[in-house]
């Protein structure tokens, strides 16, 4: 398969004030080469879709940052490890962090929130994979943290997730933030659908955690993997999808 000109990705570029050497976009789902189930722009290794298309769609992405740098990929286990260098064949992280040109940093999301940082003279870049179980343990505070800047010179964007209208979650959800941040109790509504379940707002939640470490400066956070078809959606689709990558880097 050829890299066609009618597969190049349809992306979503961020808006938000950072500075004009941070580049930064989400892939979407609208075009490329995969088809059935992961149609059409699929670069997850882990999800099922066949190795060819998802080689081409890595291609395909490199080439949206205009230059040869390569791409770090992480294998995300919805924890808090911060990945701070470049590393071939997948290290074990849910965030990553760049101070040079050298890489960009990716992370691979189908309803969990992507969150976008950089610094205002846009010396550093960062990006995290926070689902709830990542929220929980810390992942915004791991990334905040390995940048080691002021909270004040931190710029915060959050990218597609699910909705707290789709997003239904069990009372340990509930618990798990509310023990550790009481008014994080404003982020849930209680669930229409089961007894003692919870509709969650991931975009909330994270605004909790940044606001508490002193981030104010946050831009996003109205999208809805579950709702818009031109993104996947893992709880929508069953299980069985592609993802998103939501990458940043220093131009």
């Amino acid at each position: 398969m050829s890299d066609a000109i009618d597969l190049k990705p349809t992306l979503l570029v961020p808006d938000w004030p950072a500075p004009a050497n941070v580049g930064a976009f989400v892939t979407t789902r609208e075009t490329g080469p995969s088809q059935g189930d992961f149609a059409a722009f699929n670069p997850a290794t882990h999800v099922g879709d066949n190795a060819d298309h998802v080689d081409l769609c890595r291609r395909l992405l490199g080439k949206e940052l205009g230059d040869e740098r390569p791409l770090l990929w992480l294998n995300q286990v919805h924890g808090a490890r911060v990945q701070q260098a470049f590393q071939a064949g997948a290290p074990e992280a849910d965030a990553a962090i760049a101070n040079d040109r050298d890489y960009a940093c990716v992370v691979l999301t189908a309803d969990c929130l992507p969150v976008l940082f950089c610094n205002r003279a846009g010396t550093q870049v960062a990006v995290a994979h926070a689902g709830w179980r990542g929220l929980a343990t810390g992942v915004l505070e791991a990334t905040v943290s390995a940048m080691n800047s002021e909270p004040d010179d931190i710029l915060v964007w959050l990218g597609p997730a699910i909705s707290n209208a789709q997003f239904e979650v069990g009372p340990e959800v509930y618990g798990a933030f509310v023990a550790a941040q009481p008014e994080t109790a404003d982020a849930f509504d209680h669930s229409p659908y089961r007894l003692g379940h919870h509709m969650a707002d991931l975009y909330r939640l994270a605004r909790f955690r940044l606001e508490a470490l002193g981030i104010h400066h946050i831009s996003g956070g109205h999208f809805c993997t579950a709702c818009e078809s031109r993104f996947y959606s893992y709880r929508r689709d069953g299980g069985r999808t592609g993802r998103m990558a939501s990458v940043i880097w220093i131009k």
